[in-house]
Protein backbone atom coordinates (compact mmCIF):
# COMPACT_ATOMS: atom_id res chain seq x y z
CA UNK A 1 0.00 0.00 0.00
CA UNK A 2 1.53 3.28 -0.91
CA UNK A 3 -0.32 6.12 0.56
CA UNK A 4 -0.85 9.65 -0.23
CA UNK A 5 0.21 12.26 1.94
CA UNK A 6 -0.72 16.18 1.60
CA UNK A 7 3.14 17.51 1.01
CA UNK A 8 3.93 20.68 3.21
CA UNK A 9 6.36 23.41 3.00
CA UNK A 10 9.61 24.00 5.37
CA UNK A 11 6.78 26.03 7.57
CA UNK A 12 4.62 23.56 7.95
CA UNK A 13 1.90 25.08 5.37
CA UNK A 14 0.15 23.17 2.87
CA UNK A 15 1.56 23.13 -0.53
CA UNK A 16 -1.91 21.83 -2.19
CA UNK A 17 0.38 19.35 -3.64
CA UNK A 18 -0.08 15.11 -3.06
CA UNK A 19 2.72 12.62 -3.19
CA UNK A 20 2.89 9.06 -2.57
CA UNK A 21 4.38 7.88 0.80
CA UNK A 22 7.39 6.04 -0.97
CA UNK A 23 8.20 9.86 -3.08
CA UNK A 24 7.84 11.71 -0.32
CA UNK A 25 10.63 9.37 1.99
CA UNK A 26 12.66 9.47 -1.26
CA UNK A 27 13.12 12.98 -1.98
CA UNK A 28 12.80 14.27 1.90
CA UNK A 29 9.61 16.38 1.20
CA UNK A 30 7.84 17.48 4.16
CA UNK A 31 4.55 15.56 5.15
CA UNK A 32 2.39 14.89 8.47
CA UNK A 33 2.66 11.93 11.36
CA UNK A 34 0.80 11.46 14.62
CA UNK A 35 2.29 10.24 17.99
CA UNK A 36 0.09 8.51 20.73
CA UNK A 37 1.03 8.19 24.22
CA UNK A 38 -1.43 6.13 26.29
CA UNK A 39 -0.75 6.30 30.09
CA UNK A 40 -2.78 4.58 33.26
CA UNK A 41 -3.32 6.13 36.70
CA UNK A 42 0.13 4.52 38.17
CA UNK A 43 1.93 7.20 35.18
CA UNK A 44 2.98 4.31 33.33
CA UNK A 45 3.27 4.47 29.84
CA UNK A 46 1.96 1.71 27.18
CA UNK A 47 4.97 1.23 24.63
CA UNK A 48 4.86 -1.02 21.80
CA UNK A 49 7.58 -3.23 20.04
CA UNK A 50 8.08 -2.52 16.47
CA UNK A 51 8.32 -5.11 14.03
CA UNK A 52 11.14 -6.49 12.74
CA UNK A 53 9.52 -5.82 9.44
CA UNK A 54 9.71 -2.20 10.13
CA UNK A 55 12.25 -0.05 7.93
CA UNK A 56 13.26 2.66 10.36
CA UNK A 57 13.65 1.34 14.27
CA UNK A 58 13.21 -2.45 13.92
CA UNK A 59 12.61 -4.55 17.27
CA UNK A 60 13.40 -1.38 19.10
CA UNK A 61 10.53 -0.04 22.15
CA UNK A 62 8.11 3.06 20.89
CA UNK A 63 5.28 5.17 21.72
CA UNK A 64 2.01 3.57 22.00
CA UNK A 65 0.71 3.91 18.29
CA UNK A 66 1.09 6.46 15.83
CA UNK A 67 2.16 6.72 11.81
CA UNK A 68 1.90 8.91 9.25
CA UNK A 69 -1.59 11.66 8.37
CA UNK A 70 -3.01 10.54 5.12
CA UNK A 71 -4.25 12.99 2.11
CA UNK A 72 -7.15 14.64 3.65
CA UNK A 73 -7.38 13.45 7.14
CA UNK A 74 -6.76 15.91 10.22
CA UNK A 75 -3.64 14.55 13.03
CA UNK A 76 -6.60 13.85 16.14
CA UNK A 77 -8.26 11.60 13.33
CA UNK A 78 -4.97 9.61 12.14
CA UNK A 79 -4.01 9.33 16.07
CA UNK A 80 -7.50 7.91 16.71
CA UNK A 81 -6.68 5.53 13.95
CA UNK A 82 -3.33 4.22 14.38
CA UNK A 83 -4.53 3.43 17.88
CA UNK A 84 -6.92 1.27 16.42
CA UNK A 85 -5.22 -0.27 13.64
CA UNK A 86 -1.89 -1.00 15.68
CA UNK A 87 -3.61 -2.19 18.86
CA UNK A 88 -6.49 -2.47 18.48
CA UNK A 89 -7.96 0.17 20.77
CA UNK A 90 -10.78 1.82 19.46
CA UNK A 91 -11.68 5.91 21.07
CA UNK A 92 -13.25 8.93 19.81
CA UNK A 93 -12.00 12.45 19.72
CA UNK A 94 -13.20 13.08 23.61
CA UNK A 95 -10.04 10.61 24.63
CA UNK A 96 -7.29 12.22 23.15
CA UNK A 97 -5.34 15.32 23.98
CA UNK A 98 -3.17 16.90 22.41
CA UNK A 99 0.21 18.31 24.10
CA UNK A 100 1.93 19.47 21.30
CA UNK A 101 4.18 19.02 17.55
CA UNK A 102 7.68 19.38 16.71
CA UNK A 103 9.40 19.24 13.39
CA UNK A 104 11.91 15.81 13.58
CA UNK A 105 14.12 14.53 10.24
CA UNK A 106 15.14 10.70 9.91
CA UNK A 107 17.36 9.67 7.32
CA UNK A 108 18.21 5.71 7.00
CA UNK A 109 19.41 4.45 4.35
CA UNK A 110 17.40 5.75 1.10
CA UNK A 111 14.70 7.04 3.67
CA UNK A 112 14.61 10.70 4.25
CA UNK A 113 12.01 11.24 6.53
CA UNK A 114 10.75 14.50 7.47
CA UNK A 115 7.76 15.28 9.39
CA UNK A 116 5.76 17.98 10.82
CA UNK A 117 4.69 15.81 14.28
CA UNK A 118 1.68 16.05 16.30
CA UNK A 119 1.78 14.29 19.89
CA UNK A 120 -1.24 13.18 21.42
CA UNK A 121 -1.91 11.98 25.30
CA UNK A 122 -4.97 9.09 26.07
CA UNK A 123 -5.28 8.99 29.92
CA UNK A 124 -6.67 5.07 30.32
CA UNK A 125 -6.11 2.07 32.79
CA UNK A 126 -6.43 -0.66 30.69
CA UNK A 127 -5.35 -4.39 30.00
CA UNK A 128 -2.73 -4.92 27.21
CA UNK A 129 -3.36 -8.30 27.63
CA UNK A 130 -6.49 -8.08 25.91
CA UNK A 131 -5.67 -5.67 23.13
CA UNK A 132 -5.20 -6.81 19.61
CA UNK A 133 -1.74 -6.30 17.81
CA UNK A 134 -1.26 -5.43 14.03
CA UNK A 135 1.70 -7.62 13.54
CA UNK A 136 3.24 -6.41 10.67
CA UNK A 137 3.59 -3.24 12.63
CA UNK A 138 4.10 -4.69 16.17
CA UNK A 139 5.40 -7.42 17.62
CA UNK A 140 4.71 -7.13 21.90
CA UNK A 141 3.29 -4.09 24.09
CA UNK A 142 4.19 -3.21 27.79
CA UNK A 143 3.24 -1.15 30.10
CA UNK A 144 6.90 1.18 31.94
CA UNK A 145 6.96 3.07 34.30
CA UNK A 146 7.81 6.49 34.34
CA UNK A 147 10.84 6.87 35.74
CA UNK A 148 12.32 3.69 33.39
CA UNK A 149 11.38 5.47 30.37
CA UNK A 150 12.69 8.93 30.73
CA UNK A 151 15.99 7.08 32.39
CA UNK A 152 16.07 5.37 28.92
CA UNK A 153 15.30 8.49 27.45
CA UNK A 154 18.16 10.18 28.99
CA UNK A 155 20.49 7.15 28.41
CA UNK A 156 20.64 8.01 24.93
CA UNK A 157 17.49 6.31 24.15
CA UNK A 158 18.26 3.08 25.59
CA UNK A 159 16.30 0.06 24.14
CA UNK A 160 13.96 2.71 22.38
CA UNK A 161 13.63 4.53 19.27
CA UNK A 162 15.24 7.65 18.71
CA UNK A 163 12.72 9.70 17.43
CA UNK A 164 13.55 13.15 17.71
CA UNK A 165 10.77 15.96 19.99
CA UNK A 166 8.89 12.51 20.82
CA UNK A 167 9.89 11.82 24.18
CA UNK A 168 10.93 14.65 24.81
CA UNK A 169 6.98 15.67 24.59
CA UNK A 170 6.21 12.99 26.84
CA UNK A 171 8.56 13.97 29.18
CA UNK A 172 6.86 17.43 29.25
CA UNK A 173 3.68 15.99 29.67
CA UNK A 174 4.94 13.79 32.84
CA UNK A 175 6.90 17.25 34.54
CA UNK A 176 3.09 18.66 34.16
CA UNK A 177 1.12 15.77 35.93
CA UNK A 178 3.83 15.97 38.74
CA UNK A 179 3.18 19.94 39.03
CA UNK A 180 -0.52 19.94 38.98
Amino acid sequence: MNEKFDVLNERGEYTNEVELRDECHKKGLWHRAVAVFVINSKQQVLLQKRSAKKKMWPNMWDLTAGGHVPSGELGFQSALRETEEEIGLKLDKKDITFIGSSISENIKGDIIDRHFNEYYVINKDLDEKKLKLQEDEVSDIKWMNKDEVIKRIKNNYDGITSKQGCWEYLIKYYEFIDNN
